[in-house]
This record gives C-alpha cells, sequence and structure tokens, in this order.
C-alpha cells in the first residue's frame, strides 16, 4: 500500500471512536434507554466513519475503479478520502477546504448545541418542569438535531457510501425515539405540552420561533413552560 495511505490503523479507529463516544456522553449525559439508544446509533456512525478514515477505505477503492480516470485525485491514500475535494479539484491542503472548514462549524454546533439544551433539562429536572428555555425555545428536540449536525459535519469532512447510507437511517431512529419522548412528556405535562408544542417545531426552527424572544425576555406564561426530559 501507499506510503501516504495512512490505512490500516486499527488503534486509531478504535481510539478516535471511543474519544468522540466519550466526549459526546460528557455533552449529553445520557440516562434512560432511549438516551442510551441515541448514543449507540451515534457511536455506530463514528465506528464506520473511522473504520474508513484509518482502516479500509472501502468507498475510494469503489469509486476509484469507476471514476478514477475522471478525478485523478482519487486514489487510495488520506488525501484522496476527502472525496468532495476530489470532485470539485482542490488541490490544496484538504483540511482548509470549504468543505473542511465547513464541518468544524457542523461539528462544533453539534456539540455546543446538546451541552446547552442539557444545562436547560438539568435545570427544569431539579424542579420538575418542562422546558422551553435556550435552544428549547426554538425547536423541541435540539439535543437530537445536535448530533445530526456532527455527523452531517462528518459526512462534509468526509463522506462514504456506509456512512451516507447510515444518515438518513439514523436519521429516521431519532425521530422515532422523539415520538416516544414525546408521548410520554405528553402524558406527564399535559396542557403544557401541548401548549409548547404547537409552537414549537420539532427540529427544523420556523421563522416564528426563531422570531421569539429569548426565555429570559419572553411574556411570563412562556417562563412558566420549562421542558424536562422523561
Amino acid at each position: 500500500m501507499d506510503a501516504d495511505a495512512a490505512y490500516g490503523l486499527w488503534p486509531l479507529v478504535i481510539i478516535n471512536t471511543a474519544v468522540l463516544t466519550l466526549f459526546a456522553v460528557s455533552f449529553f449525559h445520557p440516562r434512560t434507554g432511549r438516551d442510551w439508544r441515541a448514543m449507540g446509533a451515534f457511536t455506530a456512525f463514528l465506528l464506520a466513519l473511522f473504520t474508513e478514515m484509518y482502516g479500509i477505505p472501502l468507498t475510494v477503492y469503489l469509486l476509484s475503479g469507476w471514476l478514477g480516470s475522471r478525478f485523478p485525485a482519487l486514489t487510495a491514500t488520506h488525501s484522496g478520502g476527502h472525496l468532495w475535494n476530489d470532485f470539485i479539484g482542490w488541490t490544496g491542503d484538504p483540511h482548509l477546504s470549504p468543505f473542511h472548514l465547513a464541518s468544524y462549524v457542523f461539528i462544533g454546533g453539534g456539540f455546543w448545541l446538546i451541552a446547552a439544551a442539557w444545562r436547560v433539562l438539568h435545570d427544569a429536572a431539579r424542579s420538575d418542569r418542562l422546558a422551553a428555555a435556550g435552544p428549547y425555545a426554538r425547536v423541541r428536540h435540539p439535543q437530537y438535531d445536535g448530533f445530526l449536525l456532527i455527523m452531517l459535519g462528518f459526512l462534509l469532512q468526509w463522506p462514504t457510501i456506509p456512512t451516507l447510507v447510515m444518515f438518513p437511517i439514523l436519521a429516521f431512529v431519532y425521530l422515532r425515539l422523539a415520538r416516544a419522548e414525546e408521548r410520554e412528556v405528553a402524558a406527564r405535562f399535559g396542557d403544557a405540552w401541548h401548549t409548547y408544542a404547537a409552537a414549537t417545531p420539532a427540529f427544523l426552527p420556523s421563522r416564528r420561533s426563531w422570531a421569539r424572544p429569548h426565555a429570559r425576555d419572553a411574556a411570563p406564561t412562556r417562563d412558566e413552560i420549562t421542558r424536562r426530559r422523561s
């Protein structure tokens, strides 16, 4: 294999998967079985990603025979694994390409969103109330949004056939987990939940929710609605 290939590095596959998983756990603070299923889906995505990034470049091998004549940079080297760069003919440092720089924003924003949402949930859990402050004033499931942003960031940085296939499947998994969570929260908080849910989109912030005042500036009736993870 080419000296620049940087593949077959299985300790890096394990270390990177473990470090990112533990990092996510420290932000997400999983407690329930549902939380751990969300973490399991995220970990599976990371394992598939780092297996191709440092283990076996299956996607590059499959595409290079088919598209290699059109995209000379599509080779089994570590630089060649940045497929979006190969397709646009980027010849500079792959870590400074527009796709890679955008991936940092998505990944960093995803971790920030998970952590910010957890603080709201933690405060709400202490007072046994429904949370609508912070990120929860914009969407009902900001933590799941955070996981999806991180995965999108990695897809911008290092897309592979397995992770591109996995992403919509994992998005559906998070949708199912979110619906199960909502049924439990609705049963617990009743009218407060229905009022909150009617005004707040599930995953994508609307113009109305984004224009809404921040929780500390909101009307008293909105301040009284805080949400906690069941």
